[in-house]
């Protein structure tokens, strides 16, 4: 059982950063693959990237490429997400999420445990 808490979050002016952290719970947290995914009005959550257990490998949707790094210290059992180059088509909900398996899978159903989400908002 994995308990995750998302924070970070907040408001941003378009071409600012913002880095969102994720915190979890648990002693097998260097085990889990973890992903953030977001979910903007009226449209499906949908990965926004991913990292392996070890943090050897990532995972970015095109839209964040060059713009979004993912990052993970196990020894803090925590999850990053820099966001730089922000763009108002980033405004969303924020969630980390987490899976016990090797690989970094892209779909909502591939994990398990998810946390409350954050609010990200970018004003153009």
């Amino acid at each position: 059982q994995v308990q995750l808490v998302e924070s970070g979050g907040g408001l941003v002016q378009a071409g600012g950063s913002l880095r969102l952290s994720c915190a979890a719970s648990g002693r097998t947290f260097s085990s889990y693959v973890m992903g953030w995914f977001r979910q903007a009005p009226g449209k499906e959550r949908e990965i926004v990237c991913g990292i392996s257990a070890s943090g050897g490998g990532t995972y970015y949707a095109d839209s964040v490429k060059g713009r979004f790094t993912i990052s993970r210290d196990n020894a803090k059992n925590t999850v990053y997400l820099q966001m730089n180059s922000l763009k108002a088509e980033d405004t969303a909900v924020y969630y980390c999420a987490a899976r016990n398996g090797r690989l970094i899978l892209v779909g909502n159903s591939d994990y398990s445990y998810w946390g409350q989400g954050t609010q990200v908002t970018v004003s153009s």
